[in-house]
């Protein structure tokens, strides 16, 4: 005697015929054709050795046997139906923490965090400071904005949104006393850099076909900073020239607080939108879209 249970697939034709009264119905309900279902029936029959469904003029109804497997059937694919459901729910009402540097916090995405939380109230977006790319070690986390050069980890889902820019800034009054036709007489200032990226002003400098040795000296004298947002004060107060990212510098030159008299340069690194990889969720991909969106708009208006 065969105790073994059933495929699964037949089990879920099954209850949809005896719910929905129709083969045909049910072959909608599960995107599936009429003779696939029809199959999946009559292996259920061959399966328990008896028919579960009787003609019933042009149409089908169950026999006693039928009637008592859709008893227990049907109530257990109610249940799993109402199990999904709530857990769906519970996923996407809760929060969808997003982890990104406190520089990128504070000088591009709080400017603009009113505007996503209007746009796509259903995120419920909360976001947390993170200055590496490990904060998927943090269980809330759900994706991490940063800026990042490949090769990518290939444990995370990657979303390029745009070419990281960077660009020496420095105070109005400062700029003044160099010549944008000669970006070597930035030397002459103090140089301000974070101590996360010493090959910024190298980068620059090359793009620029400067002297190194030139900019060796101009950094030895020059000061470090450990954080971009400390770095971005500094040029600010007129302490030096800074090299920075220009979309976080974006607004800061916008207002005229900070001037880019020299022109910017393009890196290998991306601003990216990380995700764990194979969690892909429809928030993500809305979040996504809106920072490109975002991103886009501060290009046009560059």
């Amino acid at each position: 005697m065969q105790h073994a249970m059933p495929p699964l697939s037949a089990l879920r034709a099954f209850e949809a015929t005896a719910r929905l009264g129709s083969v045909t119905a049910a072959a909608h309900e599960l995107s599936v054709t009429h003779g696939a279902v029809s199959r999946q029936l009559r292996s259920l029959d061959e399966h328990f050795g008896v028919a579960l469904f009787a003609k019933a003029g042009r149409g089908l109804e169950l026999t006693n046997q039928g009637e008592q497997l859709q008893r227990d059937v049907g109530e257990a694919f109610a249940r799993l139906r109402d199990s999904c459901t709530q857990l769906k729910r519970d996923v996407e009402d809760a929060p969808f923490t997003l982890a990104c540097p406190g520089s990128l916090l504070a000088r591009w995405l709080i400017p603009r965090l009113d505007r996503l939380h209007s746009e796509l109230p259903e995120i419920n977006l909360q976001v947390v400071v993170s200055e590496n790319e490990h904060a998927f070690k943090r269980s809330d986390v759900s994706a991490i904005l940063a800026f990042s050069a490949p090769p990518w980890p290939a444990d995370v889902e990657v979303i390029e949104l745009i070419a990281e820019q960077i660009c020496a800034v420095a105070s109005p009054r400062l700029a003044e006393q160099a010549d944008p036709e000669h970006p070597e007489t930035l030397f002459s200032s103090k140089l301000l850099y974070t101590t996360s990226r010493p090959q910024a002003w190298p980068q620059w400098a090359n793009a620029h076909a400067l002297d190194t040795a030139l900019l060796d000296q101009a950094l030895d004298a020059g000061q470090g900073f450990e954080h971009l947002y400390y770095l971005m004060e500094a040029a600010m107060a007129g302490l030096g020239v800074a090299i920075v990212p220009k979309l976080i510098a974006e607004d800061d030159l916008r207002s005229g607080r900070l001037i880019a008299p020299w022109g910017d340069i393009e890196t290998s690194a991306r601003l990216c939108l990380w995700l764990p990889r194979h969690v892909t969720q429809r928030r993500s991909v809305q979040l996504a879209e809106w920072l490109k969106r975002e991103l886009d708009d501060t290009l046009l208006s560059r």
